[in-house]
C-alpha cells in the first residue's frame, strides 16, 4: 500500500544533495553574490555559520576571491529538534563591527531564528544561503534553491553510501 503524503516521516520526503551538486550550488551563490559587496563590488569578508555553512562559505570565498574568513557558531538543533539558540564562538569583533561588507553565508535557512540572530548581532551583514524554506526565506537576501517547508535536506556530510529501498515497488 502507498503512503500518502501525511503517513510520511519527515526524512521521507527528502532532497539529497551530493557533494557534486552542493558544489554547483555553492557556486551558484557565489555568481550571484559577485560584484555585488559594498566595496566597489567587492566582500572585506565571508563568515561561516558552522557547521553547515563552512563548505558553502570556502566555496563562494574561494569563487570570489576572499581571503578574509572567519566563522561564527550557533547551536539551535538538539537530537533533531529546535531549541534555544546559544552563539558558541563568534567572529572577530574589530572585523565584523556592525557587519558591513561582510558576506555570512549558511547551508540552509529553515526557521529563521539562526539567521535572526546573526543579523540582530550585526545588522549590516549580507546574509546568504545555497537553500531556503519559505519560514526563513524573509531572513536571507540571497539564496540559490527553495525547498518546501516539510522537506528534509541531506547533506553530503550527513550521509553514507548504502542501498534504500524504492518509494514504491521492491526493485
Amino acid at each position: 500500500m502507498a503512503k500518502t503524503p501525511s503517513d510520511r516521516l519527515p526524512h521521507e520526503k527528502g532532497f539529497h544533495v551530493s557533494w557534486d551538486q552542493l558544489h554547483r550550488d555553492a557556486r551558484a551563490l557565489a555568481w550571484r553574490l559577485d560584484g555585488h559587496g559594498p566595496a566597489d563590488g567587492d566582500w572585506k569578508a565571508v563568515v561561516a555559520i558552522t557547521r553547515g555553512g563552512m563548505v558553502p562559505a570556502m566555496i563562494v570565498a574561494r569563487e570570489l576571491d576572499i581571503r578574509t574568513i572567519d566563522t561564527i557558531s550557533v547551536k539551535s538543533y538538539r537530537k533533531g529538534e529546535q531549541g534555544s539558540l546559544a552563539v558558541l564562538k563568534s567572529p572577530d569583533a574589530e572585523l565584523m563591527g556592525d557587519g558591513d561588507g561582510v558576506l555570512v553565508v549558511d547551508d540552509l535557512v529553515d526557521s529563521g531564528r539562526t539567521l535572526e540572530l546573526v543579523r540582530s548581532m550585526f545588522p549590516r551583514a549580507h546574509l546568504a544561503t545555497v537553500y531556503a524554506k519559505p519560514k526563513g526565506k524573509p531572513m536571507v537576501e540571497t539564496y540559490v534553491t527553495e525547498v518546501s517547508q516539510d522537506t528534509w535536506i541531506f547533506f553530503p556530510w550527513d550521509m553514507a553510501l548504502q542501498y534504500v529501498e524504492p518509494y514504491r515497488g521492491t526493485d
